[in-house]
């Protein structure tokens, strides 16, 4: 069996041959010339307000269920720049191998990228690739930045935000955090439960002309309670969030029971907070329900100019903060 060895990141022949055989081959990208240094990018696909973000990504296992940590990079940058309202265009990808990665799962996951690319209508532009020795990583890490173009006029932020909107989550929470969590097999539990490893611009774009809409996030890192801590701390107000109307898959909340964590400190990967004008929420929950991704779409709290914490109001009608995150209370899982 084939594996990456340092003779790939030296700049010789096994690297010229990995990009090719490997990148070049499975990412089809018509700007990505293996032989230049930097790409001229279309001026007319450019038109609007152009919008830039940086990500990168480490997950283990490299592969889980629902997807796989190629997908994952494509996702986590398109979705950054949809949910401020733009059209993801254009990737860079900077590949990060250590020495000993098989060489199929190397191209397994390139296959994924290139196709989660093309799914969501992103060119990768360009790349680098790199090879660690062995022990400096943790397989393969990955390094992305996105370029997008947003419509002249949409304005979203938290600078909108006002007591009394909205609050949405555009389906349940908690499921790439438990998926990954599993694939690890460190607990002793199985289960089927996939990640929503997903291209959330579909609900995003769906929501832009919808008079009202003041904000987008996607919950990854830290999850849902961390936004409502990122509105709460951003805007002044407090959020009330209503605990029963919050959507969890039984299998999730069934998993967090017994290794004692809170899925609203879970990573999601194909979930979106949006906070819009009160009265215009159930034409969003509408609009998002009648989508296979929206379908389970919920209206879970508002922005309180009462209360000034993250206030929970549980299932058994009693009260409970969401506190911010301080230390690392869950495994690391991207």
């Amino acid at each position: 069996m084939s594996h990456i060895t340092l003779a790939h990141g030296n700049g010789g022949r096994f690297m010229r041959e990995l990009i090719e055989q490997v990148f070049a081959r499975h990412l089809h990208s018509p700007l990505l010339n293996i032989e230049a240094d930097a790409t001229t990018l279309p001026r007319e696909s450019l038109n609007g307000e152009l919008l830039i973000t940086t990500d990168s990504f480490t997950v283990k296992p490299l592969e889980f269920p629902g997807g796989d940590i190629g997908s994952l990079a494509v996702h986590g940058t398109v979705n950054d720049l949809s949910v401020a309202g733009a059209t993801a265009k254009y990737l860079s990808l900077n590949v990060i191998i250590e020495e000993g990665l098989e060489l199929d799962t190397l191209e397994r996951i390139i296959v994924s990228l290139g196709k989660a690319a093309k799914q969501a209508g992103v060119q990768i532009a360009a790349g680098d690739t790199k090879v660690v020795p062995r022990g400096e990583g943790s397989g393969l890490y990955l390094a992305t930045t996105g370029i997008g173009v947003k419509k002249t006029g949409i304005e979203l932020g938290m600078h909108r935000i006002q007591a009394g909107d909205a609050i949405l989550v555009s389906g349940p929470v908690g499921d790439h955090g438990i998926a990954v969590m599993l694939a690890r097999e460190q607990f002793g539990l199985r289960g089927d439960i996939q990640s929503d490893n997903a291209n959330v611009h579909p609900l995003t774009s769906a929501l832009l002309d919808v008079d009202g809409l003041r904000f987008m996030r996607d919950p990854t890192r830290g999850g849902l309670a961390t936004v409502l801590n990122e509105i709460h701390r951003s805007t002044g107000f407090g959020v009330r969030a209503h605990e029963p109307s919050i959507p969890i898959r039984d299998p999730v909340q069934s998993v967090c029971e017994i290794l004692g964590y809170n899925p609203l400190y879970l990573a999601c990967e194909g979930r979106v907070v949006a906070v819009v004008e009160k009265n215009i929420a159930e034409q969003a929950l509408m609009i998002w329900r009648a989508m296979d991704q929206g379908s389970q779409a919920a209206l879970i709290g508002h922005v309180s100019s009462v209360d000034n914490r993250v206030v929970l109001e549980t299932e058994l009608g009693g009260e409970r903060y969401l506190e911010e995150l301080e230390d690392d209370p869950l495994p690391r899982i991207c």
